[in-house]
């Protein structure tokens, strides 16, 4: 028998059944077993859902689930969310896996700060064999300034969240499409105070389909800003200053700040926030 799980993990798999093997075993090898997994497969075209009840089998700890049609990463975490058992839960990708110790060393921080809503580590960058490459460190947030903002991943995996604290958020950004992580993550420090542990908990693959290579590195940054316009409407800041010094690494914006000093004129040119004004997300957009 199984203790009752204390944290969910929940994994939304769309066509990664081909590395879920690894995810897998790191949830095995946890050295504390109070754990349950939410698996939902989002329809996936490939073996994922025959690889996936092959290797979890008759063991009760995995719940999976298939989606009747694509609904998208984003809403399928929030379902996952919803069909969880545990006041605590995280979230860790098909493609990636845990440490040994990440479920109990992030059970601990929660059972010592009972004040804290999210408790979050180190990850490590692997390759597509899962090989070790570096370690990215975190940093402890303590107030709502520029590293909350999370442009250097200051928080990020392995993180879990309290219950209890997200709902007190708007939860998931189901639709943000790539940095729906960043606008939570932003939203938990609002909510409560956080805990960062400095332990390297998380193995994040790199690999042609991922987040962060190719071009949807740079969608990814787009959908961060969305999840930072949103902050600032919540917060009644602005941005407009932060929004082009950062965007100074792109030639295009350089060239266009080097011919013309006006900030406005430069934002208005932007096709990003054109696309978001008309999607209804920059509420700010019509007064540039």
């Amino acid at each position: 028998m199984y203790p009752p799980p204390k944290i969910s993990i929940l994994i939304a798999n769309y066509n990664n059944g081909h590395f879920f093997k690894d995810c897998y075993d790191g949830l095995i090898a946890q050295t504390c077993q109070a754990w349950e997994a939410i698996v939902i497969d989002d329809c996936s075209t490939d073996n994922s859902v025959a690889t996936i009840q092959k290797l979890t089998g008759n063991d009760s700890r995995f719940r999976f689930y298939e989606n009747e049609y694509n609904i998208g990463y984003q809403k399928t975490i929030a379902k996952a969310i919803e069909l969880s058992a545990a006041d605590i839960f995280g979230r860790v990708d098909p493609d990636d896996a845990l440490m040994p110790e990440a479920v109990e060393l992030s059970l601990k921080a929660h059972e010592e700060n009972p004040e804290v809503g999210l408790v979050y580590s180190n990850f490590i960058f692997c390759n597509e064999d899962l090989e070790k490459i570096s370690s990215h460190k975190g940093k402890q947030i303590t107030e709502l300034d520029m590293d909350y903002f999370n442009f250097d991943a200051e928080i990020s995996h392995f993180a879990t969240f309290k219950k209890e604290m997200y709902h007190k958020t708007s939860g998931i950004d189901v639709f943000n499409k790539k940095a729906e992580d960043k606008d939570i993550y932003m939203k938990m420090c609002e909510a409560a105070p956080v805990k960062y542990i400095d332990e390297d908990l998380y193995l994040y693959r790199l690999h042609d389909g991922g987040i962060s290579t190719n071009k949807n590195g740079d969608k990814a940054y787009f959908w961060h800003w969305v999840a930072l316009i949103k902050m600032a409407e919540r917060r009644n800041i602005n941005l407009e200053e932060l929004f082009l010094e950062k965007f100074e690494r792109s030639e295009i914006y350089q060239k266009e700040k080097e011919e013309s000093q006006n900030l406005r004129d430069v934002l208005k040119k932007s096709r990003w926030l054109k696309l978001g004004a008309k999607l209804g997300l920059f509420k700010l957009y019509k007064y540039l």
